[in-house]
């Protein structure tokens, strides 16, 4: 899996609703550095899609 604590939060933000800008200033980083983070999520898991992501993450209830 190898996915990282932050990788997790990011995607129960993105679970929650809030936008990829928002997250980005919450955690501190900018709206692009959250896309390529979602980016390299996707690809690390197999996926698509963020949502996709946050699907995969929560079936394994993981967030």
């Amino acid at each position: 899996m190898g996915l990282t604590d932050d990788d997790l939060l990011l995607l129960a933000e993105l679970a929650k609703g809030v936008t990829v800008d928002r997250v980005g200033r919450r955690l501190d980083v900018s709206g692009r550095t959250v896309r390529r983070r979602l980016r390299g999520i996707c690809d690390r898991i197999g996926v698509a899609t963020a949502i996709e992501a946050v699907a995969w993450a929560a079936r394994r209830r993981l967030i």
